[in-house]
C-alpha cells in the first residue's frame, strides 16, 4: 500500500515506519513531521494517511480535509492522545481513531477495517488499456487482431462497459459512413465473429455476449484501467493523463466526461 504518516513528533514517526514495515513490509510508506511538507508532497494517490490531530501550522483535520479534497478515496486514521476528535472524525468520514498510546496491533487493526479497498482484479485473463490509445493483452501480450475494424469494435463496447448495444448503435459508430442495411449488418457481424475467433484462439471464452440481436462485453473477464478509475482505484487515477481511446470519434463523449471529473477534482485543490 501507499501509505504516509504525519505527526509533528520524530518519536511517533519512528514507531509508525517501523511498525508499517512489519505490517506492510512491500508497500510504499512516506513519513512527515511537517504537515505542510506532507500536502506539498502529494504527487499520486494515498492509500492510507496516518494523522496526529495537533500539530503547529495545520492540524490534523485541516490536512485530511485537504487530502480527502484531493483524493476523496484515501483513508484518513487519526492518531492521537486525545478523544474528544472522535465526532469530528467521523463527520469527515474517516477510516479509523486510534489512540495513542498504540501498539502494532492497533495499527494493524485500523488497516484491515479501513473504509476504501482497491478491488483485487489483477487475476483476470484480458487487460484493457484504455487512457491514451486503446490496446488489449491477454497473459501481457498484445493481442493481434485480424481486422482493424474488429478491434474497434471490441473498443466500442468496452467503453459502453456491458451494455448491450443493437445493430444500429454498432453501425452508427463503427461504420458511421455506410448505410444501415444487410451488407453493412454482415460487415458488423464479421468483426464480432473476429473477436470470438481471435480470443477463443488466446483461450478466452465468452468475452462477446449476444441477446436478441444485441452485443455487450462480458466486462467480468476483462482488467481495464477505465473501469478500474470509475471505481475509484488511486493507481487508475493517477494514470490517467487527459487521453482516452485517442484513435477513435466515438469515445468524445466519454473523453468530455472524464476531462470534467479531472477538472473538477484538480480545480477542488486550490
Amino acid at each position: 500500500m501507499y501509505i504516509i504518516g504525519v505527526d509533528d513528533r520524530k518519536a511517533i514517526v519512528v514507531m509508525l515506519e517501523k511498525i508499517l514495515d512489519n505490517i506492510d513490509p512491500d508497500g510504499e510508506h512516506r513519513f512527515y513531521t511537517d504537515p505542510l511538507k506532507a500536502l506539498e508532497d502529494l504527487d499520486k494517490p494515498v492509500e492510507v494517511a496516518f494523522l496526529d490531530v495537533e500539530m503547529p501550522e495545520m492540524d490534523g483535520i485541516g490536512l485530511a480535509k485537504r487530502i480527502i479534497a484531493r483524493y476523496p478515496l484515501c483513508n484518513i486514521i487519526f492518531l492521537t492522545g486525545h478523544s474528544e476528535y472522535m465526532q469530528t472524525a467521523f463527520e469527515i468520514h474517516a477510516s479509523g481513531y486510534v489512540l495513542k498510546p498504540f501498539s502494532q496491533k492497533k495499527i494493524e487493526d485500523a488497516l484491515n477495517h479501513r473504509r476504501y479497498r482497491t478491488p483485487d482484479i489483477s487475476g483476470r485473463p484480458v487487460r484493457v488499456q484504455c487512457f491514451g490509445s486503446f490496446e488489449v493483452f491477454v497473459n501481457g501480450t498484445p493481442v493481434c487482431f485480424k481486422r482493424r475494424k474488429s478491434k474497434e469494435t471490441l473498443a466500442y463496447l468496452i467503453d459502453r462497459r456491458g451494455a448491450l448495444c443493437n445493430m444500429d448503435m454498432l453501425i452508427g459508430n463503427i461504420e458511421p459512413e455506410r448505410p444501415m442495411d444487410d451488407p453493412t449488418k454482415s460487415k458488423i457481424r464479421v468483426y464480432l465473429g473476429d473477436l470470438i475467433v481471435t480470443f477463443f484462439k488466446l483461450g478466452i471464452e465468452g468475452l462477446i455476449i449476444k441477446s436478441t440481436g444485441s452485443f455487450a462485453v462480458n466486462t467480468a473477464i476483462l482488467d481495464c484501467d477505465y473501469y478500474r478509475y470509475l471505481d475509484g482505484d488511486p493507481y487508475a487515477i493517477s494514470k490517467y493523463a487527459g487521453e482516452y481511446m485517442t484513435q477513435y470519434s466515438f469515445a468524445e463523449e466519454t473523453r468530455g466526461f472524464l476531462e470534467m471529473k479531472y477538472y473538477d477534482k484538480h480545480t477542488d485543490e486550490f
